[in-house]
């Protein structure tokens, strides 16, 4: 254990008994590496011990302290846990710690992770994402939007740790994709049915035969560019960027990015994959390498959002190896932040201007409509927007109501 960690005597006593004890030195040492606070070490190793106790208790043995243990002992144990004094009982720190815990055991050798991701499920989903990327030429997003509903829909069909395709019907396809008793609405029918029918197309490429079970998919009514687009006025958009100087923590980070989603019409994914390199200050450019069109675009860099940037670097950027532009603010800093820190501050400042929206797209939607307004061309719209067809930015003529009021035909019987 850390010599420089104190416990307390039943904290070290649970540690010392359990089969965990010689990897708890290397847990600390990972935790420190990784420039986590010392109050935040102390608190996982408690939860580990916690952990470690119970285990003990079920006479679990180290071979079998996987992913699914720990999902046990949080779902199963926790919300009854009558352990002794002191034990960590907070759900949140104690799924991250056990997570470390995890990573550690697998660094070291055990048989953890390792061996759930050479079950059969585990190949399986692997080999279908290799087929969106290489055959379909899906974006990121999307790819993990549709492995994570095969895996709900084959974990139900799972016998002895494996699957067997051919065991599927055409009635288990469509009852997953309507849901339980026709609950789905229309939206999550036409995610999860185009998801399952991607599925299919991968085991059609592998020689299965599918027709029966791509004709069991229901299909749902759907017009395109049927929908108006939801924007924010000028005013909205001015209150929403003046809101993060409030913020207690990452306020620049937060309105740096923000600036991105607003002046360049980026969507969440990419802000999270800028590069330091990215930006080019001297000819006022940032480069998008790794967008949802999968090419290089090179956009102009407003001089609002540049200096929204250099401030974020200057002040408030945590000292990191990565070379990423936006990095979080909190231990590891050297991993990249998620785009769920990007959604999160947009809906953050949703909150604080009492906009009633919770989506990131709007502000991109926002840009269109405001660039419309002022008369740039479409043209030029789908290219800021990097809109692969100029009928996806179509739709955005709908918000332009001054416009579509000079050509409106008067309606029948309206005084003129």
């Amino acid at each position: 254990m850390e010599n420089r960690t104190t416990v307390h005597p039943q904290v070290r006593r649970w540690l010392e008994r359990s089969d965990l004890q010689p990897f708890i030195s290397e847990f600390c040492s990972r935790l420190q590496r990784s420039r986590y606070r010392a109050s935040t070490i102390h608190c996982y190793l408690y939860c580990v011990a916690h952990f470690a106790h119970w285990a003990r208790q079920h006479r679990l043995a180290l071979v079998k302290m996987d992913r699914r243990a720990t999902s046990r002992f949080v779902a199963e144990h926790l919300p009854h846990c009558d352990c002794p004094y002191p034990v960590k009982r907070g759900t949140a720190d104690v799924r991250a710690a056990l997570s470390h815990l995890l990573q550690t055991l697998s660094a070291c050798g055990v048989i953890t992770e390792n061996r759930v991701d050479r079950d059969h499920l585990q190949a399986e989903l692997a080999s279908f994402d290799r087929y969106m990327v290489e055959v379909k030429g899906l974006a990121e997003n999307t790819r993990q939007q549709r492995v994570h509903i095969i895996r709900r829909f084959l974990n139900d069909r799972l016998t002895s740790g494996s699957f067997v395709f051919d065991r599927i019907r055409p009635r288990d396809v469509r009852h997953f994709v309507i849901g339980q008793e026709g609950a789905h609405s229309t939206g999550t029918v036409h995610v999860v049915g185009g998801a399952i029918r991607c599925y299919l197309g991968f085991r059609s490429v592998t020689g299965d035969r599918v027709h029966e079970l791509l004709d069991a998919i229901p299909s749902v009514a759907h017009w395109r560019l049927a929908p108006l687009p939801e924007v924010l006025s000028e005013e909205e958009v001015r209150k929403l960027l003046g809101s993060f100087e409030q913020l207690p923590r990452s306020p620049k980070r937060a309105h740096a990015m923000v600036r991105c989603l607003t002046d360049l019409g980026m969507r969440a994914s990419e802000v999270i994959q800028l590069h330091l390199s990215d930006v080019d200050w001297r000819s006022g450019t940032i480069r998008l390498a790794a967008n949802k069109s999968r090419r290089v675009d090179i956009l102009p860099l407003p001089v609002e959002t540049g200096r929204a940037i250099a401030e974020y670097l200057r002040t408030e950027r945590p000292k990191t190896s990565s070379r990423t532009l936006f990095v979080r603010d909190c231990a590891p800093f050297d991993r990249p932040i998620q785009a769920g820190v990007v959604r999160r501050a947009v809906r953050q400042a949703y909150l604080r201007c009492g906009l009633a929206h919770s989506r990131v797209h709007i502000l991109r939607h926002s840009l269109a409509s405001r660039l419309l307004q002022k008369g740039t061309p479409l043209k030029e719209i789908a290219d800021i927007l990097r809109h692969r067809s100029l009928d996806t930015s179509v739709i955005y003529t709908k918000v332009d109501t001054n416009r579509l009021a000079e050509v409106a035909m008067p309606w029948p019987g309206r005084s003129l």
